[in-house]
């Protein structure tokens, strides 16, 4: 069978499908990938087949109009704008000639590129969107969004459904636990398909002390997109204080340089293999995107969110809600608030079995194997 996946040309919106598609590549399915020419070596080294297709997001956000720095400088109007326009349109032209040439018989569309879906509608191809996290809640940035969306269906003359518009109606690919996941999300679902969410990282090296640390070892990350580095020395101020090896991945947008002189049991590096990384670790302290949330809940691990933008609020109330770990939001992200958090969260019994008990939920979720054996019956 052939099938085409494609996703928004970012970590997070790209790694968690590649699992499965890893998987139907293996069960002997021809898989064509399109997103950003970022990821074509990552596909590449699966045997999966990259078509570079769409814009990165600071590519997006200046056809949009934005002159922007970082992804914080850019103000939610503009956000689902370029979710719910210029994303959509430039997926559904630029997907729309690959379906022509290779003649998939399924698309697999990313929740967050409803264009590719689009473009599956137009040619009358099957298609499954496969979430990148929870559910996201309706807000006034969602609808704004779903409003530049039913634009860009009309242009195109694609009817879509009255509800659900980002799924464009079709089957649900769910990555997200059903203890965290929207309960009102589950309770109205059609042709939701469980998949157990998969870490996915590049190959690299961890340092040599990981594997065998002795004392508490605590991971602090900002993501690949909403790196800051104030909040990053907040945090490392706050850890070096705790009496654990802490280890920080600076991430794509954050100058390891920039910041300052360390604790001594900080090491800073620019990247990390995460995926290899959380199993090995006793806290994560991050913001709360979904690749380190949802990664972090099948390690078992316990969790402290700071988070920035975007989901990350949302999922950072879950896992303090759901007993996993803990938040601090603005004005509480002090070094001092860090440091006794995070004090409590390596102690703490109940968190670290709540932590295991979400683990083993995860773990109980269809593979990606599973699921790629199922994916004929959607054609």
């Amino acid at each position: 069978m052939r099938i085409l996946f494609s996703s928004l040309g970012s970590h997070g919106h790209t790694y968690p499908l590649v699992p499965l598609a890893v998987a139907a590549r293996e069960l002997g399915h021809d898989v064509t990938y399109v997103t950003g020419e970022a990821f074509a070596n990552a596909l590449a080294r699966h045997g999966i087949e990259h078509v570079p297709g769409g814009l990165d997001m600071r590519a997006a956000a200046a056809e949009a109009g934005a002159d922007i720095g970082q992804a914080q400088d850019v103000g939610p109007e503009l956000i689902s704008y370029v979710f719910g326009s210029v994303l959509p349109r430039r997926f559904a032209a630029d997907v729309a000639p690959v379906i022509a040439d290779r003649k998939p018989d399924l698309v697999v569309h990313e929740f967050a590129n409803p264009g590719a879906g689009l473009a599956a509608k137009i040619a009358g191809v099957p298609a499954l969107c496969h979430s990148f996290g929870r559910m996201w809640r309706a807000n006034e940035l969602t609808d704004i969004a779903q409003g530049h969306l039913e634009a860009v269906a009309a242009d195109l003359d694609v009817a879509l459904p009255d509800d659900d518009l980002m799924t464009l109606g079709n089957p649900y690919l769910d990555i997200c636990p059903p203890s965290v996941q929207d309960p009102e999300f589950l309770a109205a679902a059609r042709d939701r398909i469980p998949l157990r969410p998969v870490p996915f990282a590049e190959p690299g090296e961890l340092p040599h002390w990981v594997l065998d640390h002795r004392e508490p070892l605590v991971y602090l990350t900002l993501g690949t997109a909403f790196g800051e580095v104030g909040v990053l020395r907040t945090a490392i101020g706050g850890l070096g204080s705790v009496d654990a090896k802490v280890l920080v991945a600076a991430g794509p947008t954050v100058d390891a340089d920039a910041l300052g002189d360390l604790p001594d049991n900080v090491l800073v590096v620019p990247w990390v293999p995460q995926a290899d990384l959380l199993p090995h670790v006793d806290l994560v302290v991050h913001h709360g995107g979904s690749g380190t949330t949802l990664g972090t809940f099948g390690a078992g691990v316990p969790q402290l969110v700071l988070p920035q933008g975007a989901d990350q609020f949302s999922n950072a109330e879950v896992v303090a809600r759901a007993g996993l770990g803990a938040q601090l939001l603005g004005a509480d992200v002090t070094a001092e608030a860090i440091t006794a958090h995070a004090r409590h969260l390596l102690a703490d019994d109940a968190v670290r079995d709540a932590a295991r008990a979400i683990a083993a939920e995860v773990a109980a979720m269809p593979s990606p194997h599973d699921v790629a054996r199922t994916l004929p019956d959607y054609a």
